[in-house]
């Protein structure tokens, strides 16, 4: 039996959030710059003849559903609860064409659960996502972990 390894690959981009009701100045629309890291584990190819030999994942393969998934989604995007009141976005001007309305308040925490449903909606059968550590700033970060979930 070969050994589990996990691997990780980090991501950086940019986001702007809002948290409706919240009693301080995260309230009002502010940014970050983001940085996730994404863990997985698997047992590396043993295939003599696959090109992948050796690793668990190609990274490139893993960048792809990362980007794809959370990364072109959310950078350089506003996140707002959905029940934010919409009358104050004028959405047809290019100034809110990267709105996106979510149905949980726009935490770190909130986000993470969310980045980890659709990073594993698409890894191959044999790799499993073992954690997220979304860093809203030099000090603080969220982190997911499949162990607890």
């Amino acid at each position: 039996m070969m050994s589990k390894i996990r691997v990780t690959k980090e991501f950086t981009f940019e986001m702007a959030h809002a948290l409706m009701g919240y009693d301080g100045a995260c309230k009002f629309i502010h940014g970050h710059s983001y940085g996730l890291s994404v863990t997985v584990m698997g047992e590396p190819v043993s295939e003599e003849n696959n090109p992948k030999l050796g690793m668990v994942i190609d990274f490139g393969d893993l960048k792809k559903i990362v980007k794809s998934n959370v990364v072109d989604v959310f950078d350089h995007a506003l996140v707002l609860n959905s029940n934010t009141p919409k009358d104050s976005f004028n959405q047809s001007t290019e100034l809110f064409k990267q709105v996106i309305f979510v149905d949980y308040q726009p935490t770190s925490e909130n986000l993470v659960m969310d980045f980890a449903k659709r990073i594993q909606k698409d890894l191959p059968d044999n790799i499993k996502l073992f954690s997220l550590r979304l860093r809203e700033t030099a000090t603080s970060y969220a982190e997911w972990f499949a162990s607890d979930n």
